[in-house]
Protein backbone atom coordinates (compact mmCIF):
# COMPACT_ATOMS: atom_id res chain seq x y z
CA UNK A 1 0.00 0.00 0.00
CA UNK A 2 1.52 3.22 -1.11
CA UNK A 3 2.31 5.75 1.57
CA UNK A 4 1.15 9.23 1.09
CA UNK A 5 3.95 11.66 1.39
CA UNK A 6 3.30 14.47 3.80
CA UNK A 7 3.23 17.76 2.12
CA UNK A 8 5.78 20.14 3.46
CA UNK A 9 4.57 23.62 4.06
CA UNK A 10 6.63 26.27 2.50
CA UNK A 11 8.05 28.71 5.07
CA UNK A 12 6.25 32.02 4.98
CA UNK A 13 8.28 35.00 4.10
CA UNK A 14 8.61 37.73 6.82
CA UNK A 15 6.59 40.78 6.03
CA UNK A 16 8.33 44.08 6.14
CA UNK A 17 6.45 46.96 7.84
CA UNK A 18 7.34 50.29 6.38
CA UNK A 19 7.56 53.06 9.01
CA UNK A 20 6.38 56.48 7.99
CA UNK A 21 9.29 58.65 7.08
CA UNK A 22 9.68 61.82 9.09
CA UNK A 23 10.19 65.10 7.28
CA UNK A 24 13.58 65.61 8.88
CA UNK A 25 14.47 68.49 6.66
CA UNK A 26 11.29 70.40 7.47
CA UNK A 27 11.59 69.58 11.17
CA UNK A 28 15.18 70.73 11.26
CA UNK A 29 14.26 73.95 9.53
CA UNK A 30 11.42 74.54 12.00
CA UNK A 31 13.67 73.96 15.04
CA UNK A 32 16.30 76.21 13.56
CA UNK A 33 13.72 78.97 13.09
CA UNK A 34 12.59 78.64 16.71
CA UNK A 35 16.17 78.84 17.92
CA UNK A 36 16.81 81.94 15.83
CA UNK A 37 13.64 83.60 17.19
CA UNK A 38 14.61 82.84 20.79
CA UNK A 39 18.11 84.13 20.30
CA UNK A 40 16.80 87.24 18.59
CA UNK A 41 14.34 87.86 21.43
CA UNK A 42 17.05 87.43 24.05
CA UNK A 43 19.41 89.68 22.14
CA UNK A 44 16.69 92.31 21.69
CA UNK A 45 15.70 92.15 25.38
CA UNK A 46 19.30 92.60 26.47
CA UNK A 47 19.71 95.42 24.00
CA UNK A 48 16.54 97.21 25.17
CA UNK A 49 16.94 96.47 28.90
CA UNK A 50 18.76 99.67 29.62
CA UNK A 51 19.10 101.25 33.06
CA UNK A 52 16.08 103.17 34.37
CA UNK A 53 16.84 106.78 33.65
CA UNK A 54 14.00 108.53 35.49
CA UNK A 55 10.98 107.95 37.71
CA UNK A 56 7.86 110.09 37.89
CA UNK A 57 5.93 110.10 41.17
CA UNK A 58 2.38 111.46 41.42
CA UNK A 59 0.40 111.84 44.63
CA UNK A 60 -0.81 114.25 47.31
CA UNK A 61 2.37 113.85 49.46
CA UNK A 62 0.91 115.05 52.75
CA UNK A 63 2.42 112.27 54.85
CA UNK A 64 4.93 110.62 52.47
CA UNK A 65 7.65 112.37 50.47
CA UNK A 66 9.06 111.52 47.07
CA UNK A 67 12.46 110.95 48.69
CA UNK A 68 10.98 108.28 51.00
CA UNK A 69 9.42 106.52 48.05
CA UNK A 70 12.62 106.56 46.02
CA UNK A 71 14.65 105.29 48.98
CA UNK A 72 12.21 102.41 49.58
CA UNK A 73 12.56 101.07 46.02
CA UNK A 74 16.18 102.03 45.30
CA UNK A 75 17.40 98.42 45.16
CA UNK A 76 14.81 97.46 42.58
CA UNK A 77 15.54 100.56 40.53
CA UNK A 78 19.03 99.18 39.96
CA UNK A 79 17.48 96.62 37.60
CA UNK A 80 17.02 97.36 33.93
CA UNK A 81 13.96 98.96 32.35
CA UNK A 82 12.52 95.60 31.26
CA UNK A 83 13.82 93.42 34.08
CA UNK A 84 12.51 95.61 36.91
CA UNK A 85 9.84 93.72 38.88
CA UNK A 86 6.85 96.07 38.95
CA UNK A 87 4.87 93.86 41.36
CA UNK A 88 7.77 93.88 43.81
CA UNK A 89 8.05 97.66 43.56
CA UNK A 90 4.33 98.03 44.19
CA UNK A 91 4.56 95.76 47.24
CA UNK A 92 7.44 97.80 48.67
CA UNK A 93 5.44 100.99 48.30
CA UNK A 94 2.25 99.67 49.87
CA UNK A 95 4.33 98.42 52.82
CA UNK A 96 5.15 102.03 53.74
CA UNK A 97 2.96 103.18 56.68
CA UNK A 98 0.99 106.00 55.06
CA UNK A 99 0.57 104.58 51.54
CA UNK A 100 -2.79 102.99 50.82
CA UNK A 101 -2.45 102.16 47.10
CA UNK A 102 0.33 102.30 44.52
CA UNK A 103 0.42 101.81 40.77
CA UNK A 104 3.64 101.35 38.78
CA UNK A 105 3.90 101.34 34.97
CA UNK A 106 6.75 101.48 32.43
CA UNK A 107 7.05 104.48 30.13
CA UNK A 108 9.18 104.03 27.03
CA UNK A 109 12.04 104.40 26.57
CA UNK A 110 13.47 104.23 30.10
CA UNK A 111 11.31 105.62 32.89
CA UNK A 112 8.82 104.40 35.49
CA UNK A 113 5.62 106.20 36.39
CA UNK A 114 4.40 105.78 39.98
CA UNK A 115 1.07 107.02 41.31
CA UNK A 116 0.41 107.02 45.05
CA UNK A 117 -2.77 107.20 47.16
CA UNK A 118 -2.21 107.99 50.82
CA UNK A 119 -4.14 106.58 53.75
CA UNK A 120 -6.98 108.72 55.11
CA UNK A 121 -7.28 108.45 58.91
CA UNK A 122 -10.91 108.07 60.01
CA UNK A 123 -10.36 107.45 63.73
CA UNK A 124 -7.67 106.83 66.32
CA UNK A 125 -7.21 103.52 68.10
CA UNK A 126 -5.98 103.47 71.68
CA UNK A 127 -3.21 105.89 72.51
CA UNK A 128 -1.48 106.26 69.16
CA UNK A 129 -3.00 103.93 66.55
CA UNK A 130 -4.71 105.17 63.40
CA UNK A 131 -7.57 103.51 61.50
CA UNK A 132 -8.43 104.20 57.87
CA UNK A 133 -11.88 104.56 56.31
CA UNK A 134 -12.17 100.76 56.00
CA UNK A 135 -11.50 100.23 59.70
CA UNK A 136 -7.96 98.93 59.14
CA UNK A 137 -5.14 99.73 61.54
CA UNK A 138 -2.45 101.19 59.27
CA UNK A 139 -0.29 102.90 61.92
CA UNK A 140 0.07 101.38 65.38
CA UNK A 141 2.28 104.07 66.92
CA UNK A 142 1.77 107.44 65.26
CA UNK A 143 3.95 110.34 66.36
CA UNK A 144 1.00 112.69 66.18
CA UNK A 145 -2.70 111.83 66.42
CA UNK A 146 -4.98 114.59 65.08
CA UNK A 147 -7.14 115.89 67.91
CA UNK A 148 -10.23 116.06 65.71
CA UNK A 149 -10.31 112.30 65.08
CA UNK A 150 -12.90 110.16 66.90
CA UNK A 151 -11.36 108.05 69.67
CA UNK A 152 -11.88 104.29 69.54
CA UNK A 153 -10.50 101.91 72.14
CA UNK A 154 -10.94 98.37 73.34
CA UNK A 155 -9.20 95.07 74.04
CA UNK A 156 -6.11 94.30 71.98
CA UNK A 157 -6.86 92.94 68.53
CA UNK A 158 -10.51 94.06 68.44
CA UNK A 159 -9.99 97.28 66.49
CA UNK A 160 -11.70 95.85 63.42
CA UNK A 161 -14.91 94.99 65.34
CA UNK A 162 -15.02 98.35 67.10
CA UNK A 163 -14.21 100.30 63.92
CA UNK A 164 -16.82 98.48 61.83
CA UNK A 165 -19.55 99.22 64.38
CA UNK A 166 -18.43 102.84 64.72
CA UNK A 167 -18.47 103.42 60.95
CA UNK A 168 -21.96 101.91 60.70
CA UNK A 169 -23.31 104.11 63.54
CA UNK A 170 -21.66 107.21 62.09
CA UNK A 171 -23.28 106.62 58.71
CA UNK A 172 -26.76 106.14 60.16
CA UNK A 173 -26.50 109.19 62.41
CA UNK A 174 -25.76 111.58 59.53
CA UNK A 175 -29.44 112.53 58.93
CA UNK A 176 -29.86 113.45 62.63
CA UNK A 177 -26.82 115.72 62.75
CA UNK A 178 -25.36 113.78 65.68
CA UNK A 179 -21.67 112.84 65.69
CA UNK A 180 -19.98 110.05 67.64
CA UNK A 181 -16.89 111.33 69.39
CA UNK A 182 -15.76 108.24 71.30
CA UNK A 183 -16.42 104.49 71.35
CA UNK A 184 -14.97 102.34 74.10
CA UNK A 185 -15.19 98.63 74.90
CA UNK A 186 -13.88 97.61 78.32
CA UNK A 187 -12.20 94.35 79.29
CA UNK A 188 -15.57 92.78 80.17
CA UNK A 189 -16.96 93.59 76.73
CA UNK A 190 -19.25 96.46 77.81
CA UNK A 191 -19.78 99.13 75.13
CA UNK A 192 -20.05 102.85 75.69
CA UNK A 193 -19.96 105.79 73.33
CA UNK A 194 -19.89 109.57 73.70
CA UNK A 195 -21.43 112.01 71.25
CA UNK A 196 -19.79 115.26 70.18
CA UNK A 197 -22.27 117.17 72.38
CA UNK A 198 -20.95 115.30 75.44
CA UNK A 199 -23.84 112.87 75.96
CA UNK A 200 -22.75 109.42 77.10
CA UNK A 201 -24.58 106.40 75.66
CA UNK A 202 -24.25 103.28 77.83
CA UNK A 203 -24.86 100.07 75.88
CA UNK A 204 -23.56 97.32 78.15
CA UNK A 205 -22.41 93.82 77.20
CA UNK A 206 -25.57 92.05 76.05
CA UNK A 207 -27.66 92.53 72.94
CA UNK A 208 -25.41 95.39 71.86
CA UNK A 209 -26.60 95.27 68.25
CA UNK A 210 -30.28 95.49 69.27
CA UNK A 211 -29.59 98.31 71.71
CA UNK A 212 -27.70 100.29 69.10
CA UNK A 213 -30.59 99.86 66.68
CA UNK A 214 -33.04 101.10 69.35
CA UNK A 215 -30.79 104.08 69.94
CA UNK A 216 -30.71 104.85 66.21
CA UNK A 217 -34.46 104.37 65.71
CA UNK A 218 -35.77 106.22 68.79
CA UNK A 219 -33.24 107.83 71.12
CA UNK A 220 -31.26 109.67 68.44
CA UNK A 221 -34.38 111.63 67.49
CA UNK A 222 -34.96 112.67 71.11
CA UNK A 223 -31.34 113.77 71.50
CA UNK A 224 -31.38 115.74 68.26
CA UNK A 225 -34.30 117.80 69.63
CA UNK A 226 -33.40 118.06 73.32
CA UNK A 227 -29.69 117.30 73.49
CA UNK A 228 -28.90 120.36 75.60
CA UNK A 229 -31.01 118.95 78.44
CA UNK A 230 -29.54 115.42 78.44
CA UNK A 231 -26.48 114.22 80.33
CA UNK A 232 -26.52 110.49 79.48
CA UNK A 233 -28.67 107.70 78.11
CA UNK A 234 -28.66 104.21 79.62
CA UNK A 235 -29.66 101.54 77.06
CA UNK A 236 -29.01 98.59 79.37
CA UNK A 237 -32.63 97.50 79.61
CA UNK A 238 -34.55 94.68 77.96
CA UNK A 239 -37.48 96.84 76.82
CA UNK A 240 -36.36 100.45 76.93
CA UNK A 241 -33.89 103.00 78.23
CA UNK A 242 -33.43 105.72 80.80
CA UNK A 243 -32.35 109.30 80.27
CA UNK A 244 -30.34 111.30 82.77
CA UNK A 245 -31.29 114.97 82.53
CA UNK A 246 -29.15 117.97 83.39
CA UNK A 247 -29.96 120.50 86.12
CA UNK A 248 -32.39 118.13 87.89
CA UNK A 249 -34.89 118.54 85.09
CA UNK A 250 -38.07 116.56 85.68
CA UNK A 251 -39.34 116.69 82.11
CA UNK A 252 -40.61 113.18 81.17
CA UNK A 253 -38.33 111.21 78.86
CA UNK A 254 -41.18 109.71 76.86
CA UNK A 255 -42.82 111.88 74.24
CA UNK A 256 -44.22 111.46 70.73
CA UNK A 257 -41.20 109.41 69.68
CA UNK A 258 -41.83 106.69 72.30
CA UNK A 259 -45.58 106.97 72.77
CA UNK A 260 -47.42 103.88 71.59
CA UNK A 261 -44.19 101.94 70.91
CA UNK A 262 -44.33 99.77 74.00
CA UNK A 263 -40.96 101.08 75.17
CA UNK A 264 -40.20 102.11 78.73
CA UNK A 265 -38.41 105.46 78.99
CA UNK A 266 -37.39 106.40 82.51
CA UNK A 267 -36.17 109.49 84.27
CA UNK A 268 -33.06 109.67 86.46
CA UNK A 269 -33.03 112.76 88.62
Amino acid sequence: MARKQAKRRKPQKARKVALPSLPWRKLSAFLLAIAIIMLSYQFSAELLDKPIRAITIEGPFQRVSALQIEAAISDELASGFLSANLSAIQGMLVALPWIDQANVVRRWPGSLEISITEQIPAASWGESGLLNTRGELFVSAARHVPAELPRLSGPEGQYSIVATRYLDIREQLLPTGLVVRRVHVDARGAWEMTLANGIDIRLGRRDVGERIQLFLDVVANIISKRGAEIEFVDMRYSNGFTIGWKNDSRTPAHDSETAGSGLVAGIIE
